[in-house]
């Protein structure tokens, strides 16, 4: 038993450690992101460190905070709590970047006790003269699987000569504040961004592939409408190991490998005697590219996210269902070419290359500034290892950390990358409690203090201090911050659109139109209903003013008539205006009538005595009798 658990052991160290090229030409990048020192003066500066690979780092944005350096419990490997000690930063002051020593335990633990003692952040000083590294998390070690899928703050590691530094600032009493930056951790070239996730189909592989698959259901929705808007180019990568050519023959390596020991992985369960083989995992992998290959040929290659979704769900290894037959069933189920995907994926067994495993193989070699692809799961964005955890909202906002400012597409700026920064003091903007209104907004970039559109009604203003609407509509949003107030079916408020938005109260009250408006009481206060014959009773806003009898009240004029006299005098009024009318209608008629009477007598005069006395005014009428005797 003790031999055989150490073959095994020193089969998995050759498959684990030999890769495609040699170990001496490989070259691991440590993704690094600027620690700017703000105070004090005189270490003042940029210093590098190496982002942790687990938390959630805030790409494209930055954070500022205070450093602290705990008298006890300098590793971290315990709980501040212990040692009544805590990072919880007092309103209106910076957050708490704590820095801890290395050593002892996993780089994750320290970073999960700071962070349940309050740390915003942390800094690892190392404890050699050494190049950066990046800290990951552990391999297989359950117990802290929990805890690390629960750290949400970034953290990085510091070399050791800049941690002895701070230190003594520190220890002189200094104030040390830092800004860490992640802005450009992620180069931004063009309007697309182009990431690859390497990952793997193997789900018995413990914490990280847990890890994995639950990402990819949860980021696929996302990951599609990036693709399919054309704002990303997304392209999936399988990491495979060689067998040494002295165990190409051997069983170990037949049952890991394809293509006679060029293609291999891990045992799912390390175990060879029982369960699935490693080349089972292989030939998914393979399968899984080729699925992304047809579905690009078709202009569909989000439908990769599908076909492995899909295939965690209804394919898993502890179903025994983890084969050929339950694939097909889900290439099917998505309408994709089965035959395309077979010939994409040849002859596994024969003694030559795949060309769709070599291609991977080569593409696990660093080009540019990303480095070699050493840990799975890794993801790539232009051209950077993605440093992290891998969960929704921090991938996703490292990709929209890719894009140019205000560029981003909209999934960019949704609930999904929030910084959640205005949960804090609501992020140092203003902010009407009354109303639940806030300046503060939260993008992936960090949290931005903007006066905000309610309701159609623009506030404008600093969005620090104050915001206030601008023109009308300011009633509709808390009254204004007006007084208001409702009784009996009725509502009065004191608030104004006009007059620069002022607040007033209405007629019928009197107050500051702010914090309270009280009635007026007309009857007691003798402003309305005082005639001898008017009976007053004060109303909430308003009175209400009575008459004896069969009088009644004219409200304009604050005064009690008659009824009846009134109706009386209104008939006579009538009638009058009635024989006023046909009056004057006579007198114009007769007017006319001996107008034109006269005119007509004068003209028929004019022409008699035009006939015996011509007028000196008129030429002779000439005589239109005939002269017999001519």
């Amino acid at each position: 038993m003790v031999l055989k658990r150490l073959s095994l052991s020193l089969f998995l160290g050759f498959l684990f450690t030999s890769l495609i090229v040699p170990s001496s030409i490989a070259r691991f990048v440590v993704e690094k992101n600027s620690l700017r020192v703000t105070s004090p003066d005189k270490i003042k500066g940029t210093y590098d460190s190496a982002i942790g690979n687990f938390g959630i780092p805030q790409y494209g944005g930055s954070m500022a905070g205070a450093v602290v350096y705990p008298k006890d419990n300098k590793k971290g490997c315990k709980e501040f709590e212990e040692f009544s000690i805590s990072f919880q930063s007092k309103p209106g002051a910076l957050p708490t970047f704590v820095l801890v020593d290395r050593g002892d335990c996993f780089f994750a633990l320290k970073v999960w006790n700071a962070q349940k003692a309050g740390a915003s952040a942390v800094l690892v000083a190392d404890d050699m003269e050494e190049a950066l590294i990046t800290m990951d998390t552990p391999e297989e070690d359950v117990s802290s699987a929990k805890y690390i899928e629960n750290i949400t703050i970034p953290s990085a590691l510091i070399e050791k000569s800049f941690g002895e530094t701070l230190k003594k600032a520190l220890s002189n009493g200094d104030m040390v504040n830092v800004n860490l930056d992640w802005r450009e951790a992620v180069p931004h070239p063009d309007d697309r961004v182009e990431y690859e996730l390497w990952t793997n189909s193997n789900d018995e592989c413990g914490v990280k592939c847990d890890m994995l698959m639950e990402f990819v259901k949860d980021f696929r929705g996302a990951a599609q409408i990036l693709e399919k808007g054309g704002y990303t180019q997304f392209t999936p990568h399988y990491i495979t190991w060689y067998c040494p050519q002295a165990f190409t023959l051997s069983r170990q390596c037949k049952s890991q490998c394809i293509n006679h020991g060029r293609y291999c992985a891990p045992d799912p369960e390390q175990d060879f005697s029982s369960g699935y083989d490693g080349k089972d995992v292989v030939l998914e992998n393979l399968r899984q590219l080729c699925v992304f290959k047809v579905a690009n040929e078709t202009k569909k290659p989000w439908v990769w996210w599908n076909y492995v979704t899909d295939f965690q769900i209804r394919c898993p290894m502890k179903e025994k269902r983890y084969n050929k037959e339950c694939a097909d069933s889900v290439i099917k189920s998505l309408g994709l070419d089965a035959k395309k995907i077979d010939k994409c994926m040849g002859d596994q067994n024969a003694d030559s290359d795949n060309p769709v495993l070599k291609e991977e193989q080569n593409a696990q070699v660093g080009k540019g500034s990303r480095g070699d692809v050493t840990i799975l799961p890794t993801l790539v964005v232009n051209n950077r290892q993605y440093r992290g955890k891998l969960e929704k909202g921090a991938v996703l906002k490292a990709i929209c950390s890719g894009f140019e400012e205000t560029t981003e597409p909209a999934v960019c700026l949704s609930g999904d990358v929030e910084t959640n920064e205005c949960l804090d003091n609501n992020g140092g903007c203003w902010q009407d409690k009354t109303a639940n209104i806030t300046a503060c907004r939260d993008t992936f970039r960090g949290r931005v203090c903007e006066c905000p559109l309610v309701d159609g009604v623009q506030f404008k203003g600093d969005g620090y201090s104050h915001c206030e609407v601008s023109g009308s509509g300011r009633c509709k949003i808390n009254n204004g911050g007006c007084w208001h107030e409702s009784r009996d079916g009725h509502t009065f408020s004191a608030c104004l659109d006009v007059d620069g938005g002022k607040c007033q109260c209405p007629p019928g009250f009197k107050g500051d139109g702010v914090k309270s408006c009280v009635d007026v009481d007309e009857c007691k206060e003798r402003k309305a209903c005082q005639c001898s014959a008017c009976s007053c009773k004060n109303t909430w806003g308003s009175y209400e003013c009575s008459c004896s009898g069969d009088l009644l009240y004219i409200r304009d004029h604050d005064t009690c008539i008659s009824k009846s006299g009134t109706e009386v005098r209104s008939a006579w009024a009538a009638v009058w205006v009635i024989l006023l009318g046909l009056a004057m209608a006579g007198g114009g008629g007769y007017l006319i009538y001996k107008y034109r009477l006269r005119s007509y007598m004068d003209s028929e005069i004019r022409a008699i005595m035009a006939q015996y006395m011509p007028l000196d005014s008129q030429a002779e009428v000439p005589n239109h009798v005939h002269d017999e005797r001519a």
